[in-house]
């Protein structure tokens, strides 16, 4: 099911939605500036309990200094926020209290081991000293960290670190994750693991909210999406008066020849796929070719129509996700 683009278009409560209503994440009109440049421009956003929410947006769109509000390490200029039910800036202790918080780089004290960092944290937020021992066990195995437990953390790897910073958010079982790239520098099986966690964590009832670039992975992950443009909400309106009627496809076959000419003969615009065959190669060597198609009922109508024609169709599939398509509708995807 793809992700839901989060509607958000004016400031104040929405229909069935007001601070008080749920215990995920509800930003209403907040504005933050640095000096001249105002990083949060009248921001609204919304994320569920049970529900994993993507944050997108290009570089200095504000998607970091909107985690930092969140995570009451920054006070908004204007507009009001709540996290799990509470202001971040008049009831701090109790919305921290609430909420794991992964920045971007993870930072700790390289003379102490994975385990100790996990223990000291466990302690800022009181767990009693037999449960937190549990705990910091129990994390230390789901981030595949077990074996480095008592290794210094100056040993890891950034990606290990990444997935210490993981754990040391979630140590306290927060109800509400706050995850700022939280898979730069992960392999792809840790990336898996964390898809495969925040799920998990979604499916009881936690509120996950995760900025990222890696869209093709948000795709599979996330249930909304909300876009961050020049410090505003882009609403699914304006994204929608803004995106491709179609979207390139890839088009693959046994036989490039059969598949070009029929092609040609059909009117059709294309251009060759990276593995499109060099000229010269044998009529019925493989490859692909790339072009637009109207949805997915048109994606339909073209296989049946390549099948009908006796063009040997191996594959047919989009070129990028849905998310993907709609970041590239915003005017500073370079900025």
């Amino acid at each position: 099911m793809p992700p839901t683009v989060e509607s958000t278009a004016t400031p104040g409560p929405v229909p069935g939605a007001s601070p008080a209503d749920h215990a995920g994440i509800v930003v209403r009109g907040v504005a933050r500036s640095f000096g001249a440049v105002r990083a949060l421009d009248g921001v609204d956003l919304d994320a569920r309990p049970g529900r994993v929410t993507a944050l997108i947006g290009p570089n200095g769109s504000g998607k970091t200094t909107l985690l930092l509000v969140l995570a009451g390490l920054l006070v908004p200029d204007a507009g009001h926020v709540r996290v799990g039910g509470h202001d971040p800036v008049t009831d701090g202790g109790a919305a921290r209290a609430l909420t794991g918080w992964m920045p971007d780089a993870f930072g700790t004290w390289d003379s102490l081991t994975a385990r100790e960092v996990l223990t000291t944290y466990a302690a800022a937020y009181r767990l009693p000293r037999d449960s937190a021992q549990a705990r910091v066990a129990e994390l230390l195995e789901t981030v595949h960290l077990a074996e480095y437990a008592d290794r210094p953390a100056s040993v890891l790897s950034r990606g290990q670190k990444q997935r210490l910073g993981l754990a040391r958010a979630l140590v306290h079982s927060p109800k509400v994750l706050l995850l700022d790239e939280p898979a730069s520098g992960l392999d792809p099986r840790s990336r898996v693991d964390l898809r495969v966690l925040l799920r998990s964590l979604a499916e009881q009832g936690c509120t996950v909210l995760v900025s990222s670039h890696v869209l093709s992975e948000l795709d599979e992950l996330v249930d909304d999406a909300v876009f961050l443009s020049r410090g505003r909400t882009v609403t699914p309106q304006a994204l929608a008066g803004r995106a491709p009627a179609q979207r390139t496809w890839r088009l693959r076959s046994l036989s490039y020849g059969a598949l070009t000419r029929w092609l040609a003969s059909t009117g059709s615009a294309w251009q060759p796929d990276d593995d499109a065959p060099p000229p010269g190669s044998p009529d019925d060597a493989p490859g692909g070719v790339l072009l637009a198609v109207g949805g997915d009922a048109g994606a339909a109508q073209l296989v049946r129509d390549a099948v009908g024609a006796g063009v040997p169709v191996t594959s047919l599939a989009p070129v990028g996700g849905e998310l993907e398509q709609a970041y590239l509708t915003l005017d500073e995807e370079r900025r």
